[in-house]
């Protein structure tokens, strides 16, 4: 993949773009990060917990499958999940943003070497145009800015909102035991979720605090979110034919 670059209407005005789903669009994936501006839709369907990227750093991971690559929620070039990931919407485009002092606000950039830039000429009728006959953008492109402006503010917030959890103690490391009911069960290390029994132990002035910074409500979308992992399992176990 090589470096993005500035999307403009000139140089990029017939390109097109793949929006179909499947593994060959990069959608075969069992987790992806996600931010807290798509948290209280996500948790209606995906089991979310942290876990600590390259840098060490803790991101937000929506579960999508219980084996490397596996996706769950992809059914050949069907998404069987009433939401989408941001990160898996976006395409070939990403949010550029200046070098520290330097002047200039994030603009949309294009991986024109992208597959689905790339082979849009031989999947027409699963592609969209990004800009018009006149210049102007196509309505795709205007929903790829809404999901990336989403991104964007969501990697903004994303520090704050583990400063306040973790000043709050909420954190918990533990090892999921999800069991299939048939002798088999299946253990997810490494997680790092909210605790409950923490959370409920909260007294008022705590509350008021993640309440201030609007990360409240996040860390309840984030607690019932685990309450996906069962609905995980059945699909689990109707991929394998077991159900």
């Amino acid at each position: 993949m090589s470096s993005p670059i500035l999307l403009n209407n000139v140089d990029h005005h017939d390109l097109r773009v793949v929006v179909a789903h499947g593994a060959e669009w990069g959608d075969a994936v069992d987790q992806i990060t996600v931010f807290p501006t798509e948290f209280e839709t996500l948790s209606r369907d995906y089991a979310i917990v942290f876990r600590r990227g390259g840098d060490g750093k803790l991101e937000a991971r929506a579960l999508l499958g219980l084996e490397r690559g596996e996706n769950l929620f992809l059914d050949g070039a069907d998404w069987t999940g009433r939401s989408i990931p941001a990160l898996l919407q976006r395409g070939p485009f990403s949010i550029g943003v200046p070098a520290d002092g330097a002047p200039g606000e994030p603009m949309i950039h294009i991986d024109p070497t992208d597959p689905r830039v790339a082979t849009a000429a031989e999947h027409r009728d699963q592609s969209e145009r990004i800009f018009l006959d006149h210049g102007g953008n196509a309505p795709y492109l205007d929903r790829v800015g809404g999901i990336l402006r989403s991104i964007y503010a969501g990697t903004q917030i994303m520090p704050a909102l583990i400063a306040a959890f973790a000043e709050a103690g909420l954190f918990e490391e533990v090892t999921l035991e999800l069991d299939y009911g048939d002798e088999r069960r299946h253990r997810i290390v490494d997680a790092i979720t909210l605790s409950a029994e923490r959370f409920a132990a909260l007294d008022g002035a705590a509350l008021a605090r993640l309440h201030d910074g609007d990360f409240l409500r996040c860390a309840v979308w984030l607690m019932s979110s685990l309450g996906n992992l069962p609905a995980l399992i059945d699909r689990k176990l109707a991929r394998d034919g077991r159900r």
